[in-house]
């Protein structure tokens, strides 16, 4: 059955490709509007941590220059707290200190968020934000 639903796409098409393609290697550029939402999306991406702007880096990077911008500059402002909050949280089950971590890792998510609603609202105006505090790993 699968031959035969082959065989009809086949002459379906004329080609004999599949009546199904794939996306394009070259997607479209954002427009004006959607590269500052991208940028925005990426800053406010940071009260879950550096994965929002890290997938919307490596995703629009090409397509917008505002988003490849803005996006990594949240990704390296996001990336080390993300991972000290992270050993924060594993070291929780640490007998004793076990609530001091949990206080930290509550504090660095506090801070994290307040500076990436920050930047977010202030990329959203279509002005460019530059954290005081970054360590700007990836160039």
């Amino acid at each position: 059955m699968a031959e035969n639903a082959h065989e009809h796409r086949d002459n379906q098409s004329g080609q004999g490709h599949s009546e199904y393609h794939g996306v394009p290697a070259n997607a479209l550029p954002l427009t004006a509007s959607e590269d500052r939402q991208w940028a925005t999306l990426a800053h406010f991406g940071g009260i879950l941590g550096c994965v929002p702007s890290l997938l919307i880096y490596l995703i629009f990077r090409e397509r917008g220059p505002f988003t490849a911008q803005e996006s990594k500059e949240a990704l390296n402002f996001s990336l080390p707290p993300t991972i000290a909050a992270v050993v924060a949280n594993l070291l929780v089950f640490i007998p004793v200190v076990g609530n001091i971590f949990a206080v930290i890792a509550t504090l660095i998510w506090i801070a994290l968020t307040c500076y990436s609603v920050a930047a977010g609202i202030h990329v959203n105006r279509g002005q460019p934000h530059r954290y005081q505090y970054n360590l700007r790993w990836i160039k």
